[in-house]
């Protein structure tokens, strides 16, 4: 399965590939075992919220700025959207959703 490398900005990516740079910095490991890492984060990444996070939450906006569908990729840019789960309320002035095909190629065919 092919996995999106859009997990890598997230704080633990970042912290991720900070500690290959300095692993690969300091020659305790080579180059090319920190990239085989970083594609297993993403795969790994990609498996776990796919499969271990039940929770839903929704949302609404009255204002969708933007969107494109690139590459398989959608990205939406919203103003003023609310988040509701039961009893809980969040409101942001702006939203940016990058959706994916989360399924493996093997399920697309």
């Amino acid at each position: 399965m092919d996995a999106y490398q859009l997990y890598r900005n997230t704080t633990l990516g970042s912290t991720l590939q900070e500690t290959l740079d300095e692993f690969i910095q300091f020659q305790q490991i080579p180059t090319d075992l920190a990239l085989k890492v970083l594609l297993q984060f993403d795969r790994s990444i990609s498996t776990a919220l796919a499969t271990k996070v039940r929770s839903r939450i929704g949302f609404k906006t009255d204002k969708l700025n933007t969107y494109r569908f690139c590459d398989n990729v959608w990205t939406f840019f919203m103003s003023d959207v609310e988040f509701r789960e039961v009893q809980d309320f969040i409101q942001v002035d702006r939203l940016k959703i990058v959706a994916c095909d989360g399924r493996g190629t093997e399920e697309k065919k």
